[in-house]
């Protein structure tokens, strides 16, 4: 019981964390202005930020194996902040770039050890909870963090909301290194290990799976603003509603995921999700003129839905598929998810480009109009 508390502090600073990658989404378009890029260039900060943690939080991981876990979630919130401060007084796109990948590496090694010592503080057959505890904090940045976000970027400059992440960050290293004890780090798992895995071809093709999803899912995800604001112009000043309308879904999302695999299976769960995510993008590239207005937001919220029920479900699935290495295979698909993320961030940026010179050449109205035609590639 006196371990709880600290297991919610976890949380609380896994809420941060998250923050601090999906807020850039609900803000793409005052980041862009603001470094004099386009909108996709910018979504290009996703793209990086994924590839710092699927690609750079092994090799943390490893290079730290010998310290302590406090000493490594200490570490990963310095890394954070580092890359807060960079966001905030480093100027020009570069060096915003250099310092998101910072924030993704950090946020991996952050999130990796805090799953780690939420279970060590947890009492005896509690560990599961106080691990998804965590998971709901990350998960919740989503839900309130990126329309938070778009409010005070909509009042302020887009950066206040990283001076807040910054001052919650530094907050965070004192109050861990005040209240978490010292914990014996676990065995580090070699890259070759862990690459290993991908020779098991039911293993390979589960995680391809992810990767693909994840593609599809960002590409869309990532440019949820300028998407918005074209398709839905009249809505543009209610965008942070939207924004937390999708969230709650995704938080929804979570939470039925277990409830239909252990209802239905799981490779229903996984087949049924993929449907719903594909059939949804489909009619979201259909729908147009007046039934923009009252249809976008529930297909988005069913997308979301969809897409977040597809996620925990496929680590139940990978967890059945390699129960003997399961801490390693759902570092993969973590791996993996992010890869997506980078991927789809890449590929939306060069489509939402064509679609914003398609505006500036035919102008506001015919997007409004026949919003369907330019934006459907995003399925």
């Amino acid at each position: 019981m006196k371990n709880t508390w600290k297991i919610y502090m976890l949380t609380l600073i896994s809420f941060v964390v998250g923050t601090s990658q999906f807020v850039i989404v609900g803000t793409l378009d005052q980041v862009a202005a603001s470094v004099d890029v386009s909108v996709a260039t910018a979504g290009q900060l996703i793209t990086v930020f994924a590839l710092g943690n699927a690609i750079g939080t092994p090799f943390v991981m490893v290079a730290t194996s010998k310290k302590d876990q406090r000493k490594q979630l200490l570490l990963a919130l310095a890394i954070i902040l580092l890359g807060v401060i960079g966001v905030i007084a480093l100027p020009g796109f570069g060096l915003l770039m250099a310092s998101r990948v910072l924030l993704g590496i950090g946020t991996g090694g952050f999130v990796v050890t805090a799953y780690s010592i939420a279970a060590k503080l947890a009492a005896p057959g509690r560990q599961g909870g106080a691990m998804a505890n965590v998971a709901m904090g990350y998960s919740s940045s989503l839900v309130f963090g990126v329309p938070l976000g778009r409010m005070i970027a909509s009042s302020y400059d887009w950066k206040v909301i990283f001076w807040g992440i910054g001052l919650c960050s530094l907050l965070a290293i004192f109050a861990v290194a005040r209240t978490i004890p010292v914990m014996e780090s676990e065995a580090a798992v070699s890259l070759g290990k862990s690459l290993a895995l991908l020779k098991n071809a039911r293993v390979a093709f589960t995680l391809g799976v992810t990767f693909f999803v994840f593609i599809s899912y960002s590409m869309l995800n990532t440019y949820i603003t300028p998407f918005l604001t074209a398709v839905i112009p009249t809505m543009k000043e209610k965008l942070s509603i939207i924004l937390l309308a999708m969230g709650i879904a995704s938080l929804i999302g979570s939470k039925v995921s277990g409830l239909l695999a252990d209802r239905i299976g799981i490779v229903r769960t996984l087949v049924g999700s993929m449907a719903v995510h594909i059939i949804s993008l489909v009619l979201l590239s259909t729908v147009s003129g007046f039934g923009w207005v009252m249809v976008t937001l529930p297909l988005l919220m069913i997308w979301e839905i969809a897409a977040w029920t597809f996620g925990p479900t496929q680590n139940f699935n990978l967890v059945s598929l390699t129960p003997e290495a399961s801490s390693i295979v759902l570092s993969l698909n973590s791996s993996f998810v992010q890869l997506g993320f980078a991927a789809g961030a890449g590929i939306g940026g060069i489509v939402a480009g064509k679609v914003i010179n398609t505006r500036d050449q035919l102008g506001w109205s015919y997007i409004s109009r026949d919003c369907s035609t330019n934006w459907s590639v995003f399925i």
